[in-house]
């Protein structure tokens, strides 16, 4: 580890002191596989090992039935997934770990099968373009969706407001919003998915509004300073696009700011990454760096040496990492000890079981154990 290192510095964040710049990035996982969507024990397992990052960021827990889109995927709106959260919470905080839950409303990606054969909703009837819905019956095409009525926005923003009241009884340390990935927040902020007339639709004040409401509501009951939003301006799952990426982001980086958040969460991948702007796309995380005041987070394909780099260049106050931490559960001394990484089991990250998820070896346990 280098004498000038920023990522292993502690960082004051909101109500938290990190003991580390590193944050484990939210990642579905797919592993709630039961009736009720509720975490399990190898989940409490999955997050123990990991509490020696400086944060860690649950996988995406949808806020209400209605929110849901991916198969096995945890939610947050019944007593039993508080329960099996709240098994979680425990053992990350005896580990010495923080944790924030990133509360979830897929929208329109998602499929009648997960609503009793109901549309899918969303801002607009406007169908996603580009993926399907991951179901109990494989991988089927994503119809248009329902545009949701202003009475049922309003509806929306209370299961969030639920959510997070229940997420705090589960014992996280603070909520952070999906606001990202062509979800639901995300779908409402930009105008090529939301071609609404009302409140919620037209101006860019209009279609931030929704996300502004959500973020102020889960405020309400943690306190700004434990609650954070994660935002893709550059992202295009689903179809997902703007006329104007950088103005549109730039309001909902300004409008944030007046709320005194514990951070603002920005997927920008770099080159090379899957998810990496195309060749000539505007760059916005840059633009939303300089507007926003609080903590600003950047996830998107970072090593330990770009981490480095992007921390020196004052580009971000923390780096979130993604799938490094799901094959390295030590993946914070492996960085500061400069030792080798496990390879990652990509056919395993979703839908499986414990293997490819609880059993990546520590460095402690097998220094040369599965995929080094």
């Amino acid at each position: 580890m280098s004498q000038d290192s920023n990522l292993f510095s502690p960082f004051q964040m909101g109500a938290l002191t990190l003991p580390n710049r590193l944050v484990m990035a939210p990642m579905t996982r797919s592993r709630a596989k039961n009736e009720g969507n509720v975490p399990t024990d190898s989940t409490v397992t999955y997050y123990e090992q990991r509490a020696s990052a400086g944060l860690i960021i649950s996988e995406g827990s949808q806020v209400s039935p209605q929110g849901v889109g991916y198969i096995f995927t945890p939610g947050i709106y019944s007593e039993a997934q508080v329960a099996g959260w709240r098994k979680v919470t425990d053992a990350v905080h005896a580990a010495g770990g923080r944790i924030f839950i990133q509360l979830w409303h897929v929208g329109r990606i998602s499929h009648p099968d997960f609503h009793n054969g109901e549309l899918p909703v969303a801002p607009s009837a406007v169908q996603p373009t580009g993926v399907q819905a991951y179901t109990i019956n494989g991988m089927q095409e994503i119809p248009t969706p329902r545009a949701l009525e202003t009475a049922e926005v309003k509806a929306v923003v209370e299961d969030f407001r639920k959510a997070a009241a229940n997420a705090k009884e589960a014992g996280f340390d603070g909520v952070e919003i999906h606001g990202a990935n062509g979800y639901l927040v995300d779908q409402f902020i930009q105008d090529g998915s939301n071609q609404r007339t009302d409140e919620y639709g037209g101006s860019v004040e209009n279609r931030a509004r929704f996300a502004l409401e959500v973020v102020q509501a889960a405020a309400e009951v943690f306190g700004a300073d434990r609650v954070g939003i994660r935002l893709s301006p550059t992202g295009t799952m689903g179809g997902i696009n703007d006329s104007d990426r950088v103005k549109t982001f730039s309001y909902v980086a300004e409008q944030l700011n007046k709320l005194g958040l514990a951070y603002l969460h920005v997927i920008e991948a770099l080159p090379g990454h899957p998810m990496a702007p195309q060749p000539g796309q505007e760059l916005v995380a840059a633009h939303l760096r300089k507007i926003f005041t609080g903590p600003f987070i950047l996830n998107g394909g970072y090593t330990h040496e770009t981490a480095e780099k992007a921390l020196a260049n004052n580009e971000a106050d923390l780096i979130a990492f993604g799938v490094p931490f799901i094959a390295n559960p030590d993946l914070v001394e492996r960085f500061e000890q400069g030792a080798a990484l496990n390879t990652p089991e990509p056919a395993k990250f979703y839908a499986g079981d414990d293997d490819g998820y609880i059993d990546y070896p520590t460095m402690a346990e097998a220094p040369t154990g599965v995929g080094q």
